[in-house]
């Protein structure tokens, strides 16, 4: 008896999906709406713009579903998507920047294309195949391994130079909002890999003492100083906000500000679905970086509450699947994807709380931007295509029948 996949479809991580992906596509109607009409446009514009890319992710999502698990682990097709992904970086330099990044490529009646957002997916891929071929060595690597020179790289085409050179060229964009967020899914991928908790622990602090590094440098600098240096001015001018964003609440301020405004307005209950004042031209990004801002002013402490926890949920449930998974490769990709979701909401909540500097980073689901929802969304196609697979060897198993 052959067991067809769309019996074995997880409905506690597809709904979740659905039910965030349409509270998305009505926060930013309402993020964006009132913008377009002052500018003349149409206001559903941009909330047209993203209905389209959410057809594109439901259509991804069915397909990669229907693949074999096989076919997403073929070296020929990761290597082409890693090559197509280096060219897009590339490509996209040669574009107008948006907030003094290069990282968007125009796409004629869709909007943009953001590589940096893929990239995101695509290490988590790549980097489950690199350490699936490595599985039975992987266990034993440690400084000692290191000293004798089994890691350090022997040839371009190794793992960590082309992971790094990747990192690169979002950073150079520059992006060190998205770069922050794949070197910490590079940390992920390590830690759930199976190598010695040694590295994962070096990896961790070597992010820590970076990231240190760089907060103390500007501090004793000064931001006067750091905004002169080409790739860290506007680095040096977000944190200028998060030490103190009501010192200069006209320019580099501006945004946690008048974030703080948002929520203040919001209270308990928030102001009602569409009732907010700060997207009306007071707070920059409302649509993108401080969406979430605008979902507390509209639906209050108790609606974002709920907006998080049903997300965390989803994040739940995917751990849930890799951590169950028996294959190294299915294992990985699931916790990687929900170590991309995590990570992505707590830098941007942590952004528009002030909690950490804001890194222009969006909110998974109901930030405006097709790239992120297309990305989540094939994400997503993997978890289910991953649970389904998982769940029919079990139950080929139990049968006595040959695993396909």
């Amino acid at each position: 008896m052959k067991i067809d996949k769309r019996h074995l479809l997880n409905y506690s991580v597809l709904l979740p999906y659905l039910i965030l992906s349409i509270v998305g596509l009505v926060m930013v109607y309402s993020t964006t709406s009132a913008s377009q009409i002052v500018q003349g446009k149409d206001p559903f514009r941009s909330f047209i713009s993203q209905v389209a890319f959410w057809i594109i992710s439901i259509v991804a999502i069915f397909i990669i579903y229907r693949m074999k698990i096989s076919f997403l682990r073929k070296k020929g097709l990761i290597n082409t998507v890693i090559a197509i992904e280096i060219f897009l970086l590339i490509l996209a330099r040669f574009f107008e920047p948006v907030n003094g990044a290069h990282g968007w490529i125009p796409l004629p009646g869709l909007g943009t294309l953001q590589p940096a957002e893929y990239l995101k997916l695509i290490v988590v891929w790549y980097l489950a195949y690199q350490f699936e071929q490595r599985q039975d060595e992987i266990r034993t690597y440690d400084y000692l391994a290191l000293i004798k020179g089994k890691w350090i790289p022997r040839e371009f085409t190794d793992w960590r130079i082309i992971t790094l050179f990747l990192l690169f060229l979002v950073a150079s964009l520059p992006d060190l909002g998205n770069a922050t967020i794949i070197a910490l899914i590079m940390a992920v991928m390590i830690g759930v890999s199976g190598i010695g908790y040694r590295w994962f622990s070096a990896t961790l602090v070597g992010l820590v003492v970076s990231s240190y590094l760089l907060l103390g440098s500007i501090s004793l600098l000064g931001v006067e100083v750091v905004e002169k240096i080409p790739l860290f001015g506007y680095v040096a001018r977000r944190f200028s906000a998060y030490f103190d964003p009501f010192k200069n609440a006209t320019a580099s301020g501006l945004q946690l500000a008048h974030s703080y405004y948002a929520m203040s307005n919001g209270g308990w209950l928030g102001r009602g679905l569409g009732n907010s004042v700060e997207k009306n031209g007071y707070l920059p990004e409302a649509h993108t970086d401080f969406a979430f801002s605008i979902v507390i002013e509209e639906l209050g402490y108790v609606g974002a509450s709920l907006i998080l926890s049903l997300l965390f949920f989803l994040i739940i449930r995917i751990i849930i699947i890799g951590v169950r998974a028996r294959d190294p490769f299915n294992a990985m990709v699931a916790l990687g994807v929900a170590g991309m979701l995590l990570i992505q909401t707590f830098i941007n909540v942590g952004g528009v709380t002030g909690l950490i500097p804001a890194t222009g980073v969006t909110f998974p689901f109901l930030s405006q931007g097709g790239s992120s929802l297309l990305i989540i969304s094939i994400g997503i196609g993997f978890v289910l295509n991953i649970d389904a697979t998982e769940k029919r060897h079990l139950l080929q198993e139990e049968l006595n029948q040959p695993v396909s």
